[in-house]
């Protein structure tokens, strides 16, 4: 009861305090995320290596083990590793002690899986590394379609074009989108003529190559003007690959049409999205670090209107997934709670009691109870669920 008799004794305190609170209540409230969970840092980051065509057992032998004797080395605060071998892929496991900073832990592991790039398999690429949180879950949905284009068109419009203009709102995080088929430039070699041609595969490899070679061409001066200049040596199409010759035999030129075609193709599909019966591709939205679900969604659903008006006509986006819907009915409800229970609490009050004065004070505190609590969980970084 101390605080009782203290604010008997020093009335204008109190009042100033819940003054200060009041003012303060606005910024507390614009100021702190709101979401389902709160932010936990959870100490553990997966590494996965890929590599296409490698199996499960090569990827553990030749890219895992490695990667495993590394972190060990020169990773601090390892509590243990588990790693994981797929065909094509390696997932490896992280975890780290209580009380380690994961911002640290993801920069050490970046540069050892930097450093020895050099001792695995030629042409690897560097690793995706990923930091897991509880809160990171979907919070916006989208299906791209199209009746008109093909798969691989819709999952490239998703991919260079949706995705790369939302990646741009404050807080959001968008990995690669599910379904479609990944768009690559296909080669489809005919054995027989390559064998008949004395060819092999590789021959084919180098003429692409030396064929479709980028070389700084710089500019001439004429006269009096500065001309740049264009040596031509990449062809502007798909099909023009086609015709970049391999080697003479005989005074004739074998050209790449002679024993392969080449083509807009796509990468083997691993999965599959279907929209209204029809195969589309899955954009998933998730938000990154301490941003607010609310806020995040409202920049998706607003860059989102922007980008559809650049793509082509062709392309149907559905959203079927919000959770914004589901924060701003959960945050609705417990105001709505909490104003009826201070309402019949302040009832309560007046019907027993009789008394104006204690009836305003319950109804006054009831309040800034709440409100000092959201002032302590804002300073302390949590958020409103």
């Amino acid at each position: 009861m101390w605080i009782v008799r203290l604010a008997l004794r020093r009335p204008y305190t109190f009042v100033v305090a819940a003054l200060l609170l009041l003012l303060m209540t606005p910024f507390v409230i614009t100021k702190t995320p709101t979401d389902i969970f709160p932010a936990i840092n959870i100490p553990v980051v997966s590494v996965i290596w890929s590599y296409t065509g490698l199996p499960a057992d090569q990827i553990a032998q030749r890219i895992v083990y490695s990667e495993e004797r590394a972190l060990t080395t020169t990773v601090d605060n390892i509590e243990h590793i588990e790693s994981t071998s797929y065909d094509s892929f390696g997932v490896i496991k992280v975890f780290f002690q209580q009380g380690t900073n994961p911002s640290t832990a993801v920069a050490q592991l970046t540069a050892v899986s930097q450093t020895i790039l050099r001792q695995l398999p030629a042409g690897i690429t560097p690793p995706l590394i990923i930091q897991y949180s509880a809160s990171t879950v979907p919070i916006l949905e989208f299906g791209i379609s199209s009746t008109k284009l093909s798969e691989q068109q819709v999952f490239d419009i998703a991919l260079n074009q949706i995705r790369v203009g939302l990646i741009s709102v404050p807080g959001v995080a968008i990995p690669y989108p599910y379904g479609g088929k990944q768009r690559v430039v296909s080669v489809d070699l005919d054995l027989k003529a390559l064998e008949a041609n004395n060819l092999v595969e590789s021959d084919v490899v180098t003429a692409i190559s030396n064929g479709s070679l980028t070389f700084p061409s710089g500019t001439a001066k004429i006269g009096g003007k500065e001309v740049p200049i264009d040596l031509n040596v990449n062809p502007p199409r798909i099909d023009l690959l086609n015709d970049l010759p391999i080697k003479m035999v005989g005074g004739t030129v074998i050209h790449i049409s002679d024993v392969a075609q080449v083509r807009d193709g796509y990468m083997p599909q691993e999965n599959i999205v279907r929209q209204d019966g029809v195969r589309s591709t899955l954009l998933t939205v998730f938000k990154n670090g301490a941003a607010s679900t609310l806020s995040v969604a409202a920049g998706v659903k607003a860059a989102m209107t922007n980008i559809l008006k650049t793509v082509t006509s062709d392309i149907q986006v559905k959203q079927f997934a919000d959770q914004s819907v589901f924060v701003k009915a959960a945050v609705s409800g417990v105001v709505r709670e909490g104003v009826i229970a201070a309402a019949l609490t302040a009832l309560m009050i007046l019907l027993f009691l009789g008394s104006w004065r204690s009836t305003l004070i319950i109804a006054v505190s009831i309040p800034l109870s709440v409100l000092s609590s959201l002032a302590i969980l804002s300073l302390l970084g949590q958020v409103k669920n």
